[in-house]
């Protein structure tokens, strides 16, 4: 376990780099061109995002950014 001391302005920094990086897996992710397995590398880097993302934002941010699971 690691501790992190940061300020205010810097979870805002910190936010808003993953937000702009997870928009952009999202729209990767939809993009019909690109290669499976790459998409299965996007997702998972998208995961490790959104985990982190999670410690920082509020519940309605996290709602957004959310991943929808998809059946079959």
């Amino acid at each position: 376990m690691l501790g992190l001391l940061i300020s205010q302005q810097e979870i805002k920094e910190v936010e808003y780099l993953l937000k702009k990086e997870m928009e952009e897996l999202l729209l990767d992710l939809q993009d019909s061109r690109i290669n499976h397995l790459v998409k299965r590398a996007l997702e998972e880097r998208y995961q490790i995002l959104f985990r982190l993302f999670r410690r920082f934002a509020s519940s309605k941010d996290c709602l957004k950014y959310m991943r929808q699971i998809k059946n079959g």
